[in-house]
């Protein structure tokens, strides 16, 4: 089944867009806030994105910005603005289509499969390996030497992040902006109480595979 994310944060309509889509031969995952959507979209990668402009967190706008450039599936704008200037925005910062509300449902599904079409097949997400550590973002399971590993949905987020990009020194910067789709502020320490919590759950003390750069961030290595 294709993968559809459904970003919007009214329930209502939420939960209307997840029926007709599932009837529609859709697997649907609905996420109602803008931080969660751009770590999840950059993350799990599904085959089209059904983004609401007003977004709590941050907007469409800022989601569709954050992700463009390391998300390869479809992005379709979903906003009650009638104004030019905003299709306009979401149309430059890399959105594949923008759909006015009220939906059409019947037109709303045409328009999602002409997307999906016109993109071709879509493409698993990878599974990342590195060494005895196993990342599959689309199923969202990790094992290390064949064995599941149990983590939370912020831990497991910040293993992909790592394992994309295993042997290159990651900046705090970098992650947080891949995890949140925003800038880091220099005071938050969430990221390392992450770093820390994984480490305990790989067994990997002291640190061999998520390694310390003191004054950088944090590197994956790779063997």
């Amino acid at each position: 089944m294709t993968r559809v994310f459904v970003v919007e944060d009214d329930p209502r309509l939420a939960g209307q867009l997840e029926t007709l889509l599932a009837r529609a031969g859709f697997s649907v995952t609905v996420i109602g806030d803008g931080l969660t959507a751009a770590a999840r979209i950059v993350a799990e990668a599904p085959a089209l994105v059904l983004l609401d402009v007003e977004l709590p967190g941050q907007d469409g706008f800022a989601v569709c910005r954050a992700v463009r450039s390391r998300y390869p599936g479809i992005i379709a704008m979903l906003t009650a603005r009638r104004d030019e200037i905003d299709e306009v925005v979401g149309l430059e910062l890399g959105a594949d289509d923008y759909i006015p509300k009220p939906i059409r449902a019947r037109a709303l599904v045409s328009r999602l499969k002409a997307l999906l079409r016109r993109a071709g097949p879509a493409k698993p997400a990878s599974t990342f390996v590195v060494g005895p550590l196993a990342v599959d973002p689309g199923r969202r399971e990790a094992t290390l030497n064949g064995a599941p590993i149990e983590l939370t949905d912020a831990e497991f987020d910040l293993l992909v992040v790592l394992a994309r990009h295993a042997g290159d020194v990651l900046d705090r910067d970098t992650i947080y902006r891949e995890l949140r789709g925003v800038p880091y502020d220099g005071l938050d320490r969430s990221i390392d109480l992450r770093v820390s919590r994984l480490r305990r759950k790989l067994g990997d003390d002291p640190p061999r595979l998520i390694k310390a750069v003191r004054g950088v961030g944090y590197l994956m290595v790779a063997p």
